[in-house]
């Protein structure tokens, strides 16, 4: 029993590191992500083909290439960044791609006469899209936001290959001196138990969203 309390004290460093990258991630992205969405969709054609741009190179690359990308080939070019702040611009770019395109969709799924309803009120663009369609498109969206959420918890164990001491790592440091299975199941029981309080969370925010579409 010490040993196993030891093992998920150990664990609980390596889930600082896991969260740490996690929530700074999840806090960029999403007003990184809908920026990104809105410059997609702009009139302006030179904007909107450089977003496209963007979201076609991140989706279509793997995180581990960019994480690597980020943590070695920018060090060539005279750009150096700490460990962490490495992990963090991957993965917020890579988020931000994904969050972007779930946004786009969002938007674009409310009804061209919300749009002509807030103009003949006189509306600008600007307080068209925070007062009206921002947030009915919250509600579209928080289904596959809480997808792209809860992969971002299982995507956090990539940063091992940047030698950081998150969960995972930790977990296979244990399991490669002791020669003991039981760290790897300590840390899926911490994947499984983040995953599910972030399931929880947006389960609460749909429900509290669904009332207003009655």
């Amino acid at each position: 029993m010490e040993k196993l309390m030891g093992t998920v004290l150990l664990m609980l460093d390596g889930t600082q590191i896991t969260l740490q990258i996690f929530c700074v991630t999840l806090a960029m992205a999403l007003p990184l992500g809908l920026l990104a969405a809105l410059a997609r969709i702009s009139k302006l054609r030179p904007l909107s083909l450089l977003m496209e741009l963007y979201i076609w190179i991140m989706r279509g690359t793997p995180l581990m290439l960019q994480l690597l990308f980020v943590y070695f080939a920018l060090p060539m070019i005279g750009i150096r960044l700490p460990d962490i702040a490495a992990a963090l611009l991957a993965f917020t770019l890579n988020y931000a791609a994904y969050f972007a395109e779930i946004f786009r969709a969002g938007i674009q799924s409310i009804p061209r006469g919300q749009y002509e309803a807030a103009k003949t009120l006189g509306m600008s663009y600007s307080q068209t899209m925070r007062r009206i369609i921002i947030p009915q498109m919250i509600r579209h969206v928080l289904p596959p936001i809480s997808n792209e959420t809860i992969n971002l918890v299982k995507d956090t164990s990539l940063i091992y290959i940047l030698a950081m001491n998150d969960l995972l790592r930790v977990a296979r440091t244990i399991v490669q001196r002791e020669f003991d299975m039981t760290p790897f199941v300590v840390a899926g029981v911490f994947y499984l138990a983040m995953t599910f309080v972030l399931t929880w969370i947006f389960k609460k925010l749909e429900a509290h969203y669904a009332k207003y579409d009655k």
